[in-house]
This record gives structure tokens, C-alpha cells and sequence, in this order.
């Protein structure tokens, strides 16, 4: 008798265990369309200094659906100034899941023709100069590409200390944009380094030598001054 009650009990168990199962997952899964957007025009769009600029927009698809009037666009360019400005429209789809894309825009000097682009090493007299204390390296390399006239990419302006020097890793660069004006003075534009999310707070004695080619400058970030010049 005992055995039957017993296997009564255990039956009552599993079918209560199954029907909360089937409650606690009943509707639960369902498909999310992200929203996906479609540039109008270029990614990247370069434009004379003085000139006006008038952003094209995206087109926003959430699945088969058309939400581009739900686009939240934020940015923007100062056609005044040289400069890389970044425009950004982002959407919240059905399930609140948020997605972004990105346009860049140049804003060039005309007057500037010099393409100082190339690879190039860290030569002697860099140094690194923290609490009082000067740390000198050179032999690292290091690359500039121009993205339109005037205007490098610089791929690290802390010229391989932490990446190379210290072997961080590529995360570890002081990547960002480098102007050139038309006396030959440089300026940095933007700098952020992604290992530690941060930028540069200072730039300063920017400058490039078209008898040598020689480029030399000393950048400030987190309270250290590198100054660091690169030859061909």
C-alpha cells in the first residue's frame, strides 16, 4: 500500500514539475530585429574649409519595416574650422535594443598640398618625462596616412611607448588625426587611446621640416609629457 502511495506522490511531483516548466517558458522566445542603417551617399566625406555642408541622412530598417523617422541623428560639422567631425544616428528598436551607425566628415584646407604621409621611426632625443623623470626611447615604428589634404591619421602619437616599448599591444596606441597648416605647423586634432578610454590633454611645439622631413612634437597624457620626433 505504502508502495503506491508513494509512486501516487512522485507521479503528482513530475506532472506539477511539467506544468511549471511549460508556464515559466510559454512565450518566451521570440525573434528581435535590430535596426540596420543605409548611408545616403559616402561614409566619409571631405569638404573644402568655408564651404556648406548638408547631411544626407541614413535610411533605418527594423526587419521589413521602415522606421527612418526614428532616427536620432547627433553631431555636428563645423565647415569653419579644419577638422574630422563624427555624425551619429542611432534607434531603439521594438525591444529597446539600441544600434548606431557613423559618418565622418573632413573639413580641409585647400592651401595645403604637402602630403607628409609615410612610415617613419621614432628617432633619438624622444623621451618620456613623468614626476621629474625623463625615460628616453627611439627605434620604434610609426605611420602617418592622409585622409584628405592636410589632415594624418597618426597610428600612435605616443610614438610606440606603450604599444611596442612596453608590448601592451596595438589597444595601447595614442591613435587619432594630426593637422598640418600651411606654415607647417602641426596641431592634433583628436587622440584616444582604447586600452585605457581616454585622450591626450595637451599638444604642443607641432611642427614639420620639408628640408628633412623630419616631424617632432610633444604630446601630454595622464600628467606625462612625450615629446617625440620621427624620421623617415
Amino acid at each position: 500500500m505504502k508502495k503506491i502511495v508513494y509512486s501516487f506522490i512522485l507521479c503528482l511531483s513530475l506532472v506539477a514539475l511539467g506544468s511549471c516548466c511549460d508556464e515559466t517558458t510559454q512565450d518566451i522566445s521570440k525573434v528581435t530585429h535590430y535596426v540596420t542603417f543605409t548611408l545616403n551617399g559616402e561614409q566619409m566625406i571631405q569638404i573644402p574649409l568655408g564651404s556648406s555642408y548638408t547631411d544626407q541622412g541614413v535610411v533605418a530598417m527594423e526587419g521589413t519595416e521602415d522606421v527612418t523617422s526614428n532616427v536620432k541623428t547627433t553631431g555636428a560639422v563645423n565647415t569653419n574650422a579644419v577638422g574630422v567631425y563624427t555624425i551619429t544616428y542611432s534607434a531603439v528598436n521594438k525591444d529597446g535594443f539600441s544600434r548606431s551607425a557613423s559618418r565622418t566628415v573632413a573639413v580641409y584646407d585647400p592651401k595645403v598640398s604637402t602630403n607628409i604621409a609615410g612610415n617613419y621611426v621614432v628617432g633619438k632625443g624622444s623621451f618620456r618625462l613623468r614626476d621629474g623623470v625623463t625615460t628616453e626611447y627611439s627605434g620604434y615604428s610609426i605611420s602617418l596616412t592622409q585622409v584628405v589634404p592636410g589632415i594624418f591619421l597618426v597610428s600612435d602619437y605616443l610614438g610606440g611607448y606603450y604599444d611596442q616599448r612596453a608590448g601592451y599591444g596595438s589597444s595601447y596606441d595614442l591613435t587619432g588625426y594630426m593637422k598640418l597648416n600651411p606654415d607647417n605647423t602641426l596641431e592634433a586634432l583628436t587622440g584616444h587611446i582604447a586600452g585605457w578610454g581616454d585622450d591626450f590633454s595637451g599638444f604642443k611645439n607641432g611642427k614639420y621640416d620639408p628640408e628633412t622631413g623630419k616631424i617632432s612634437y610633444t604630446i601630454t597624457y595622464s600628467a606625462m609629457d612625450f615629446t617625440v620626433i620621427l624620421t623617415k
